[in-house]
């Protein structure tokens, strides 16, 4: 892997991750974090909901969705980077996986990066599911089994994957 330059994420092209469960409040932290001039905010969701959302009932669905999305969008973030701008990304970046392809437009661009981990109880996040879903204000709804199933694609980044990690805990 190669070394990204020493600049601090907020000053300049930069790349910002995030990584934290269904409805531990992702997109909330990627607003915040975007706020200000020369920052683009970019949603998986919204993304996804406008193409394919009628084609997404299952995880698979989601992944092979995802992965069309991600074909397109990751060559304009890293356009996005290059010209100057700092790009958050509300898309998880919940597998060492995910991490790594993400890392890799910040490398790819020449930029920094940073991961933010949202750390909140499953409960707490299923009970946001909840009422997210009961106020109609996200275009997805899962059910507790695939609430369920998306917390086994969850895992905290590792010493091993070379992240600064910079954690938000929230407690019950």
């Amino acid at each position: 892997m190669s070394e990204t330059p020493k600049q601090p994420v907020g000053e300049g092209p930069a790349l910002t991750l995030i990584c934290g469960m269904a409805a531990a409040g992702k997109s909330t932290l990627a607003r915040k974090l975007g706020a200000g001039s020369g920052c683009v905010v970019l949603h998986e969701d919204e993304w996804l909901a406008a193409l394919f959302g009628d084609q997404m009932t299952t995880l698979t669905d989601y992944q092979r969705c995802a992965k069309r999305l991600h074909a397109v969008l990751d060559a304009h973030i890293v356009a996005l980077l290059r010209a100057g701008l700092r790009v958050v990304l509300d898309f998880p970046a919940n597998t060492p996986e995910q991490r790594a392809r993400l890392r890799g437009l910040a490398e790819t661009a020449g930029v920094s990066h940073a991961l933010h981990v949202l750390d909140v109880p499953a409960e707490l996040c299923w009970e946001r599911q909840q009422a997210r879903a009961a106020s109609g204000a996200h275009p997805f709804t899962v059910t507790r089994a695939q609430f369920d199933q998306l917390l086994q694609h969850v895992s905290f980044p590792g010493a091993e994957e070379g992240f600064a990690p910079i954690w938000h805990r929230v407690s019950d």
